[in-house]
Formats: structure tokens, sequence, C-alpha cells
């Protein structure tokens, strides 16, 4: 079974004026700031990415949200690609509607890339980057594959399931340890250049089970604070 699409909202062609977006989203930049969406990024994008990243992290952090990744690729001409979630792990049509609409005004304005794009907003999905220790306290006992900056325990690339995380790394135990290599490794996470959850049936699961209940414990706070 294949995974469920990441949640897009697609294409803002820049041509929009920025007064007329912001008009249509003040209301939303009200929102306070939860404390998980202060904690930084194990990994941070370079070059244009990371120029693009400075520019929209504040917004989305706005937003009671947090950028998960940028990618600038020449998919369609040139697409400005924006992964976030909120902080409470939720990500909807809506929210990704609304993110767009915040976003396009700060690109305008800061206008790092210097020819026609396309903006697209999307949420992590369930096989997800992972980006931040908490992904990896929240997704212990899951597979995933990793790849290292540099060697640990004689290789960079790694498949395994999490089995603890401690301040400074988290420890993998391999599904297909090669003969001579222990079955757990311990990776640094300053070492770490990249993660991903691999998708299974016991990720979609608890996936979705996590995405119902932290949507339900949303809607709570939104009635609580409507009384």
């Amino acid at each position: 079974m294949g995974p469920p699409d990441p949640l897009f909202f697609v294409d803002w062609g820049h041509e929009t004026a920025a007064e007329t977006i912001l008009a249509g989203i003040a209301h939303l930049n009200d929102a306070e700031n939860e404390a998980q969406g202060d904690e930084s990024r194990l990994i941070v994008e370079t070059g244009l990415d990371a120029r693009v990243a400075a520019i929209v992290e504040p917004v989305i952090a706005s937003m009671d949200a947090r950028l998960v990744r940028v990618r600038v690729s020449g998919q369609n001409g040139m697409t400005l690609q924006i992964m976030a979630e909120r902080n409470d792990g939720t990500m909807t049509v809506e929210d990704c509607e609304a993110l767009s609409r915040a976003l396009s005004p700060a690109l305008d304005v800061e206008d790092p890339i210097d020819k026609a794009y396309h903006l697209e907003v999307s949420s992590p999905g369930i096989d997800r980057p992972m980006v931040r220790r908490s992904d990896f306290e929240r997704w212990a006992g899951h597979l995933i594959k990793c790849e290292t900056s540099v060697m640990v325990d004689g290789r960079k690339r790694f498949r395994g399931t999490i089995t603890g995380v401690d301040k400074d790394a988290f420890t993998l135990q391999r599904d297909q340890a090669s003969y001579g290599d222990e079955p757990a490794v311990r990776i640094p996470f300053d070492a770490l250049a990249e993660a991903k959850l691999i998708l299974t049936d016991e990720l979609i699961r608890d996936a979705l089970a996590a995405d119902k209940a932290a949507k339900a414990a949303r809607a709570a706070k939104d009635e609580t604070d409507e009384t």
C-alpha cells in the first residue's frame, strides 16, 4: 500500500500584491508559538535553500508552526518546495493554504530567487524527514534510513529501528546487519546528514492515530479558547 499523499497548497505565481495577501491572513499572525516550535533543526540547508529558509522560518514560527525542509528544484521550470508542520504535528490543507499566503509576501520582498518559480507548501507526510531530536523521540520504535556526513562504525549509510535517544545521539538496531557489524549502532546527531522514516504498516497505523489525537486536542483547545 502506498503512502497517503502529502498535503499541498501549490503555485502562488508571485504576481499578487503583498498587501492583498497579508490582508487575507492578518488574523493568523497573532498565534502564539508553542515551546517545541523553538527547537532547532539538526539538518539544515546550504546555499540558496539556506537563504530561503532564513526568510521563511520566522514567518512559519509566527503561525504556530515550524519549518521541516526547504528545497529549490528545477521541477516545472523552477519550484520552491517548503515542508512545514504545526507544532502539534498536524498539518491540514487549510494550514498549507494559509502558510502559502503568508510566505508569498515575505518572499516577494526579499526576492531570493532571481527567476519565476512556483511555491509549493506541503506537510512532511507519513514517511517524513527526521530533522529534529524530538522527531527521533516521537518515532522511536520505527524503521528509518539515514546517512551521516562522516564515517560512523565504518560506514555512512544505515537502516534500522530507533531504540534509544539521548541528548547527543540516537541508537539504531540494524535490520540487516552485515557480517562482523554490531547489531546496534549509536549515531551522533552532529554527524547526521539525512534521515527519513520508512513506510511500514505500523508507521501508518501510529501516524494516523497520532494525527487523530492531535487534531482532537487542537479542536478541544479551540473550543476552550472560544468560551
